[in-house]
């Protein structure tokens, strides 16, 4: 396995979606690894701004040259912003999935729901 970079301040989920804590939002992406495994990425399916999402349901697609990927709502909540670059320009996703590369950002239900994630360690494990 590729050595990708999975940085601490951010919280993970078992489908590799990495979450940012963003004060009274959080954003969302997909981790290295996963971006990896997709190869290089040609559409990314984005969740419409103002919708409900709910904790482990599919709310987009992230499609490659080899594969589509759902993209999984890690918490419950509204999305208050999408990543309207990634219209334009899907591979943000390849070369930057911890920056440019976010896909959305939700206003969480339950403040305390990013507790229930994988730190950066837990998702190492679970890759290993």
């Amino acid at each position: 396995m590729a050595d990708f970079e999975y940085p601490d301040d951010l919280r993970y989920t078992t489908e590799h979606e990495w979450v940012r804590d963003l004060g009274d939002r959080l954003r969302i992406g997909i981790t290295a690894y996963a971006q990896d495994a997709l190869g290089d990425i040609v559409y990314v399916s984005l969740p419409d701004a103002g919708g409900a999402v709910t904790a482990g349901s599919a709310i987009g697609e992230v499609e490659s040259t080899k594969s589509v990927s759902d993209v999984y709502a890690p918490v419950s909540g509204t999305v208050v912003e999408r990543n309207e670059a990634l219209e334009a320009t899907p591979e943000l996703v390849n070369s930057d999935p911890y920056g440019q590369g976010w896909i959305f950002e939700v206003e969480p239900a339950d403040p305390t729901a990013l507790d229930g994630l994988l730190t950066a360690d837990q998702y190492r494990d679970q890759l290993s």
